[in-house]
């Protein structure tokens, strides 16, 4: 018996600390940011990048793979293009002190710019960008993100170019500066 009130002890704890939510203020505070980032989306200097992508993939990464991806170190040339790019810029003019992340993703789920390197280089096949090629937010859970270390939760907005959804553009925000 104690045996079994252990496990069950343990299987609450552990379950309760994945499901987390975020409070009313939280809550508040990232629907604001949604809608922020909605018109972000929408930007043209955003617009213009993905555009790009999408027309002519870049050749130096028509092979890349996300087992490639993630063997690559932060300082490589291949991985630091996404940081200093345009875009990469402009992500880092938009950061607040909420942001753990930013990252813009092609129609393909493959990186336009992001403000530091992803666990994955693609995307696809994940809601995080298949919600918004579908012209949908999406929302993740509140949860330690792999690529930061900070407990955050994730969204992702449409890039879209007249009335179309042609990329996704996710960021973190840190729930502990979520107000």
């Amino acid at each position: 018996m104690k045996f079994f009130l252990s496990v069950m002890l343990t299987t609450f704890l552990a379950t309760s600390a994945f499901a987390e939510a975020l409070t009313p203020e939280q809550t508040t505070a990232l629907a604001a940011k949604v809608e922020e980032l909605k018109k972000m989306g929408s930007d043209p200097k955003v617009v213009e990048a993905v555009k790009a992508v999408n027309a002519t993939a870049l050749a130096d990464y028509k092979d890349m793979t996300q087992d490639k991806w993630k063997d690559l170190p932060v300082l490589d040339p291949k991985v630091r293009y996404f940081s200093k790019n345009p875009l990469a810029e402009f992500l880092k003019s938009k950061k607040t002190e909420m942001t753990t992340e930013m990252f813009v993703n092609a129609a393909d789920g493959t990186k336009v710019a992001f403000l530091s390197k992803t666990s994955n280089w693609s995307h696809k096949g994940k809601p995080k960008h298949d919600d918004p090629m579908a012209g949908k937010v999406w929302q993740g859970s509140v949860e330690m993100d792999d690529s930061t270390g900070l407990k955050s939760v994730q969204v992702a907005v449409p890039v879209m170019d007249g009335g179309k959804a042609i990329g996704s553009m996710v960021v973190g925000f840190s729930v502990t500066k979520l107000k």
